[in-house]
Parts: structure tokens; C-alpha cells; sequence
């Protein structure tokens, strides 16, 4: 019996090799989107800044945009990872700086995300991901789940990247950060926190 195409795709993804030539793949599509839009890169171009052949790029993408979109994905986690010590409250505002900076230095790369077709493919793996981080950081004493914590905070943290990206005057990294701090994290760890304040205050009762 021949193997579906479910079971090729994933033999394709432990591959060493297809591992690989996938990393150069979505490498060369950043260089190229560096200088120019998606609609004027071409297959051509993208096989040969990564240094493969034409053909062995329809192996593991039928389209270009099927190239960004696992960019897109590869993108949220990186802005999960981020995220993830601001929702911890451990240090938001420099949490939400080193977001900034991190989106500002890939700038064109996210104008053509959230622009160029593929906010789609960031909403839809922001879900995915944030069930994924949800399991391993479940609290009983906190009302709000963390699935729930996380696609809000990560939703609205797009939004945000999207206004500051449109904006023809420039908005500093610091005063986005500011926003983004204030109005999208302090919100959440506030909740957090009033709950946990009030079970301490039950379990004192109780003594």
C-alpha cells in the first residue's frame, strides 16, 4: 500500500535533509522580502538564494505563499516566546521592548505577514500554539484560562503591530511598548493577580 500524503509530509519533516533545505527555504524568502514585495519574488529567486534546485522546491511548498505561511507560523512562536515573560510578569515592560525590537528589526518581514495575506495563517497557528502552551501551564487558582490569556494577549498584540506598521510617522519602540504594556498585558496580570488575592484572602479566613 502507498503511503498517504499525511504520512509523506511528515516523513519529509524528520528528514534531516528536507529539515534543511526547508530552514534555507524559509531563509532565503526573509533576505528577498529584505529588499522587495511578495508579488515581485519569484520560485527562481528564492532556489537560488537558498542554493537548490527549482524542482526540489515544489517537494516541500506548491506556492510561494505556502512558503510564507510556514514563516508565518515560524513567526508566532518566536512572538510567543516573547510574550511568554511579560504574561509571567516577571519584567512586562522589558518584555514588551524586546518584542519591539524584535518586530522592528524584522519589520518588512511583518508588514508582509500582516499585509500580504498571511494574518490568516498567524491567527490560525496562535491558536494552535496557545492550546499547546496552555497544557503546560495550567494554575487552579487562576480563573482565567491560559489558553485563553495567551490568544487574547497575542491577538491584540498583533492588532497593535499592525496599527504601528501602517503608521507613515514614525512611532518609537518605547512608546509602542508603552501601548502594549498598559493596555494589553497589565490588564491580564491584573486579573491574575485579584484572583490570587482573593484566594489567599479565602484560605486565611479559613485558619
Amino acid at each position: 500500500m502507498m503511503p498517504g500524503p499525511r504520512r509523506l509530509h511528515l516523513a519529509a519533516t524528520l528528514d534531516p535533509r528536507a529539515v534543511r533545505t526547508r530552514a534555507v527555504l524559509r531563509s532565503a524568502l526573509l533576505q528577498l522580502l529584505e529588499r522587495k514585495s511578495l508579488e515581485r519574488v519569484t520560485i527562481r529567486e528564492i532556489t537560488a538564494t537558498a542554493g537548490i534546485g527549482y524542482v526540489t522546491f515544489f517537494r516541500h511548498h506548491p506556492t510561494k505563499e505556502a512558503l510564507l505561511h510556514e514563516v508565518a507560523a515560524e513567526q508566532v512562536r518566536r512572538l510567543i516566546e516573547l510574550m511568554l515573560p511579560a504574561l509571567d510578569a516577571r519584567d512586562p515592560r522589558t518584555a514588551s521592548i524586546a518584542l519591539c525590537r524584535y518586530v522592528d528589526g524584522h519589520r518588512k518581514l511583518w508588514s508582509t505577514l500582516l499585509t500580504g495575506g498571511a494574518a490568516p495563517v498567524l491567527k490560525e497557528e496562535l491558536v494552535r500554539l496557545a492550546g499547546e502552551v496552555a497544557d503546560s501551564r495550567s494554575d487552579p487558582d487562576n480563573w482565567l484560562p491560559p489558553e485563553l490569556a495567551i490568544a487574547f494577549n497575542v491577538t491584540s498584540t498583533i492588532e497593535l503591530l499592525s496599527w504601528w506598521l501602517r503608521q507613515r510617522r514614525p512611532v518609537s519602540i518605547e512608546r509602542v511598548a508603552q501601548i502594549h504594556e498598559r493596555i494589553i498585558i497589565a490588564p491580564t496580570l491584573e486579573a491574575v493577580r485579584s484572583r490570587k488575592r482573593g484566594a489567599a484572602a479565602k484560605r486565611k479566613k479559613r485558619r
